[in-house]
């Protein structure tokens, strides 16, 4: 039975960083994933609406709103916001022309927040770990038997039996924001240690090894935390994603074609150094 570990609840002691997409400063508090979205949305059919009362024709209302959200896209940070932003206006209209009640809109909408809470906004979606990423993960890196290993957003813990099979000695904690994940996780990955909460909340420290498949913007918080919070000589492992700037101690092509990247945290006098992006 999967049990909550009380590091795992344990606050980090800081602030929240800021989303790492944002890029911070003037454009985070102007483009904030995902109300950026929303406004750009609304923004589109705003426009549409004040046309259409103008009395314009509904093409041209329509070109003109998805020429606003096209715009607006861009302000997205990645590729596949910028995507999502420029797609979800023309697939609302074909929503628009269902014949679906309200209540129907307002239940999918609950349980997209159930599923995607607001403290993972600024987290990847549910990319699951791909089956053997981890293969060559214990001989790059041993671990010691007992040690605590955590999975920092476990999703439906794919991640988590890739670890399990890495380390069958360890013991293999998780963390999630989303109570549906964290409750599919548990029945997948009984022997974990699994607790529902913030992975940049939770306290790092105590862990030998922590594994993320995050995106490429939370690499340089990840990093820092790491750093700030994890002993010497302990590990962070990212699938897929580097840490900007940062040599890794070893790059490991896995299945599929991706790659796996360990840092091992340096000691005191060098973290500095360290966990400054080079130039």
């Amino acid at each position: 039975m999967a049990v909550a570990h009380p590091d795992l609840s344990r606050a980090a002691g800081a602030d929240l960083p800021a989303d790492p997409a944002d890029g911070g400063g003037r454009q985070a508090a102007s483009w904030r994933w995902p109300l950026g979205l929303l406004a750009a949305w609304g923004l589109g059919w705003l426009l549409h609406a004040a046309l259409r009362a103008a009395g314009t024709a509904q093409w041209v209302a329509a070109a003109a709103g998805l020429a606003l959200v096209l715009l607006l896209a861009r302000r997205a940070a990645t590729p596949l916001r910028r995507s999502v932003v420029a797609l979800g206006y023309p697939l609302s209209w074909l929503a628009a022309g269902t014949a679906l009640p309200g209540w129907a809109w307002g239940a999918a909408l609950a349980a997209l927040l159930l599923l995607y809470p607001r403290r993972a906004w600024r987290d990847a979606p549910l990319f699951p770990t791909p089956a053997g990423a981890l293969d060559g993960l214990a001989a790059a890196a041993p671990l010691a038997a007992g040690v605590r290993v955590l999975d920092a957003g476990c999703g439906l813990g794919d991640g988590l039996l890739a670890l399990r099979r890495a380390y069958p000695l360890a013991q293999i904690e998780g963390i999630e924001s989303s109570l549906p994940l964290l409750l599919a996780a548990r029945l997948r990955c009984r022997f974990a240690r699994l607790c529902g909460g913030d992975l940049w909340r939770c306290a790092w420290s105590g862990y030998a090894l922590v594994y993320l498949f995050q995106r490429p913007e939370s690499m340089a918080p990840a990093w820092a935390k790491a750093c700030a919070e994890m002993a010497p000589g302990s590990r962070l492992a990212s699938l897929e994603f580097a840490v900007p700037g940062v040599a890794p101690e070893a790059r490991l092509a896995c299945a599929g074609g991706r790659l796996l990247w360990l840092y091992r945290v340096p000691p005191p006098d060098r973290i500095s150094s360290a966990a400054t992006p080079r130039r």
